[in-house]
């Protein structure tokens, strides 16, 4: 008996909390239920109202066949809804068929939707060609996205992330997937997200070929999810891009952020729990990483370029001497740097300059290094906003890296 009465009282929290979404909640409202059930019918039976026994089966059955209603397990009730899945993969295939809609017919199918994707990069031309891969996400920079519930901006970031590694290489972005995950699929705000992707992908002249939305329940948790890209490119194996073209006496130019870009947001987390957020912060701290891919693939098509870095986790320091060989030194003048204001706010946090140059871009997105005579060539492939300037050099020594001077906050 007592088991029926249990499943009756599960049966109606599980109905009650489909409603109010609070499980804490719903347990407050079934006690109160059951209890006034329970009081009515004592008092019926103190006060000899129902007296024939049969009635009382009758009104016990009543009561568990009322609550009883057999509960039949389903994918949707574990918290996975494949309908749901299913309408935002079509939402997915019908927007980047309407995007992409000449570049699918040159060089691909709508591959959304399909086991895997292909792409005919034959009609490329390009000989000799090399295959260049790329995965990355956004780390903490979602938490922002969340705080803000403002989501049209990290699906840019996430494909800024991959394609600004590839063309580091020297490889044109071909094509890109997507991987995101979340507790419960909420369409618009994965609408938002593949919005931002599909305008990333057009911004570097790639296509969204295909990806994987998962639901996790328990996995994550309310409201919560994360986003990770994979990009391919391709190269010639003549215009590949390696350190083994830098030169003694190379110069070395900094081409301009846009902001924080994808790094560093643990620390301006923490950071961020000691301010009031204003409209600065909120512009900033959303604004979208900028893609290279146009300037320079533009630049290894005229062989301007000896070797590139990509300036994201580990900042300045760690970035530019991965794209050096052993037995160079990398020298930068750190008061050349042009520091934007948003790196000036998180430096009067109490964050020292080493730490600010190991965590952040510090306004420099992207770096060159190229013979000196190219720096006027290169430059008119920039518009004002993100033109090189010259922040350092190469030269021979034991040393890896050397830091002049001090940066200007």
């Amino acid at each position: 008996m007592l088991w029926f009465i249990s499943q009756a009282v599960f049966y109606l929290m599980e109905h009650i909390n489909k409603v109010i979404h609070n499980w804490g909640f719903t347990i407050i409202l079934s006690t109160v239920k059951v209890s006034w059930l329970a009081k009515t019918f004592c008092v019926l039976f103190k006060n000899n109202i129902i007296k024939d026994k049969k009635i009382n089966f009758f009104i016990n059955y009543l009561i568990i066949t009322l609550f009883m209603k057999k509960t039949k397990n389903s994918y949707k009730k574990s918290g996975v809804n494949i309908k749901t899945a299913e309408k935002f993969t079509k939402y997915i295939g019908k927007y980047s068929n309407k995007v992409f809609k000449n570049k699918l017919n040159k060089f691909s199918k709508n591959n959304i939707g399909n086991f895997a994707s292909v792409f005919d990069f034959k009609k490329l031309n390009i000989k000799d060609p090399l295959l260049v891969a790329s995965t990355d996400g956004v780390g903490t920079k979602i938490e922002i996205a969340n705080k803000f519930k403002k989501f049209n901006t990290i699906g840019i970031d996430l494909v800024a992330m991959c394609v600004n590694d590839l063309i580091v290489q020297g490889a044109k972005p071909l094509l890109f997937l997507d991987y995101i995950a979340v507790e419960k699929i909420n369409l618009l705000k994965l609408k938002q997200i593949i919005k931002g992707i599909i305008k990333g992908c057009k911004i570097s002249d790639c296509l969204l070929v295909g990806g994987e939305t998962a639901e996790m329940p328990g996995t994550y948790t309310k409201n919560k999810f994360d986003v990770a890209g994979f990009s391919v490119g391709l190269v010639s194996r003549k215009k590949l891009i390696s350190k083994s073209k830098v030169k003694n006496k190379n110069i070395i130019l900094a081409v301009p952020s846009n902001g924080l870009h994808s790094n560093g947001y643990s620390l301006v987390r923490r950071l961020l729990k000691r301010t009031k957020i204003n409209n600065f912060l909120k512009k900033e701290l959303l604004a979208p990483t900028k893609i290279y891919t146009k300037e320079i693939i533009s630049l290894v098509n005229k062989n301007l370029i000896n070797s590139s870095a990509n300036i994201t986790g580990g900042g300045i320091i760690e970035n530019i001497t991965r794209s050096v060989p052993n037995g160079l030194t990398v020298n930068i003048d750190l008061s050349k740097i042009k520091v934007l204001k948003i790196f000036k706010w998180i430096k009067n946090k109490n964050v020292n300059d080493l730490e600010m140059l190991k965590t952040f871009n510090c306004g420099v997105g992207f770096c060159i290094i190229t013979d000196k005579k190219n720096l006027f060539k290169i430059k008119k492939y920039f518009n004002k906003k993100y033109k090189p300037y010259e922040i350092g050099f190469i030269s021979k020594t034991s040393k890896k890296i050397n830091l002049l001077n001090k940066i200007k906050w």
